[in-house]
Parts: structure tokens; C-alpha cells; sequence
């Protein structure tokens, strides 16, 4: 499946949106604009090359940050970051900010505790059409995603809106037939396709560890009208 850029994209969801966007914001983050979701969330994007770092700022109180999340770690690749620093955002999320190409990340990379890395290797490949970089290292396009093996069974199932790193987006060309292709591929269907105005066209999956994937068709990446 091709993807219509070279990066995805993290999501985030947080009630001090002001701390966070602060914090960001001081790794080097550039803000690119704010988007109006629907049900009290504003989607203040951040860029990290062409990433793009979605802060969901929630209006009414979120989940608390899911216990055994396996989105465990994001990594930064910034201009300015002379060397990997770790740090903690307001929300308890582990962010390490490391140089452009430093171990070959560039924009971002999330960590994954997965239960088998073998078997999300598989799901990622096949169903979203990601490659291996390296064993354990996956890539699209540019980006990367690491998985790790957790030693646990997989976590409950955690609503998308709750606190903290929530979920991945891959852009694509057609967001029907990657959906199609993900579930045929063994994905658990978390939302069905969606017409979103003229910004985009999206879907949502689960992975084996029930982590939120989404599939997104927007037309300012894809240069084609929804």
C-alpha cells in the first residue's frame, strides 16, 4: 500500500493543553495550525519535518492515562537537539529528543512494547504495507517504529480519547481500500470510514496489542478532493 508521505503522525490527548504545547514547543516543535474536531477538542498540530505531532486539547476530563499503554516512548528528531535527552511531558509520556539522523530517526519514532514483535511485524507489514528496516525496526517511508517485546498479554482496551500518547496516522491515498485491505489483513475495525467535510477521509484500526491506528485520506496531502 503506498503512502501519500513519508512520515506519520502521533496523537496525542491531554486536559493542560497549555503545559504541553509549552513543552513541545521548547524541543523544537514548530506549531503549524489549530483544528476544530467536533465534541469540545481543538488539534493544535506540531511539525517535526513532515510529521506531524497532533495535540487533541480535550475540553471536558479525559480517561486517565491507560495503564500498560504501549505507546511507550516518542522520539524526536529536532535541528536542535545536539544530543539524545529523555524527558517526561506534563502528561507522564516519555519523550527523547535526539539530532536529525541520529540512529537514523528523522521526524518521529515511537516505541512499541508489543506482546510478539513477530507477530506485529507481520500485522504492520501485511495489513499496512510498512517494511523492516532492521529486526524489530519498522519503516514508512522515512519514519520509523520500534517494537519490543513486552512479556505481557496485551493491554485492555483503552478508549482513543484518554490521556496521553494515543494513536499512530498513516496517510493514503485511498482511506476505503487501505481500511479494507487492514481488516482483510486481520485488524480489528475501531471506526469505519468517515467523511470529515473537505479535510479528509478517515478510518480507524486496531492492532494486536489494541493499539489505535488511523488511516487517514487528507486531501491536502493527497492533493485530490474527498
Amino acid at each position: 500500500m503506498p503512502f501519500a508521505k513519508d512520515f506519520f503522525d502521533v496523537g496525542l490527548f491531554t486536559n493542560q493543553a497549555e503545559a504541553v504545547r509549552a513543552f513541545y514547543s521548547g524541543l523544537g516543535l514548530s506549531f503549524d495550525h489549530t483544528l476544530k474536531l467536533g465534541g469540545g477538542v481543538l488539534q493544535h498540530r506540531y511539525q517535526a519535518d513532515e510529521a506531524v505531532l497532533k495535540i487533541n486539547d480535550a475540553r471536558d476530563p479525559l480517561a486517565p492515562r491507560p495503564e500498560g499503554n504501549p505507546l511507550i516512548e516518542l522520539i524526536i528528531a529536532s535541528p536542535e537537539c545536539r544530543s539524545p535527552t529523555t524527558s517526561v511531558d506534563p502528561d507522564g509520556n516519555r519523550v527523547t529528543c535526539v539530532p536529525v539522523g541520529y540512529e537514523g530517526n528523522e521526524g518521529l519514532t515511537v516505541r512499541l512494547s508489543v506482546t510478539s514483535p513477530n507477530s506485529s511485524r507481520t500485522f504492520y507489514v501485511d495489513a499496512l504495507g510498512l517494511t523492516e528496516d532492521s529486526p524489530g525496526v519498522l519503516r514508512c517511508g522515512r519514519a520509523r517504529l520500534r517494537l519490543e517485546e513486552s512479556g505481557q498479554p496485551p493491554a485492555a482496551e483503552a478508549p482513543l480519547a484518554a490521556t496521553g500518547l494515543r494513536y499512530l496516522t498513516f496517510q493514503v491515498f485511498d482511506c476505503d481500500a487501505a481500511y479494507a485491505r487492514a481488516i482483510q489483513a486481520g485488524a480489528v475495525s475501531g471506526r469505519a470510514p468517515v467523511t470529515l467535510g473537505n479535510t479528509a477521509r478517515i478510518a480507524f484500526v486496531y492492532d494486536p496489542d489494541g493499539i489505535w491506528l488511523e488511516l487517514s485520506e487528507r486531501a491536502s496531502v493527497t492533493g485530490k478532493a474527498v
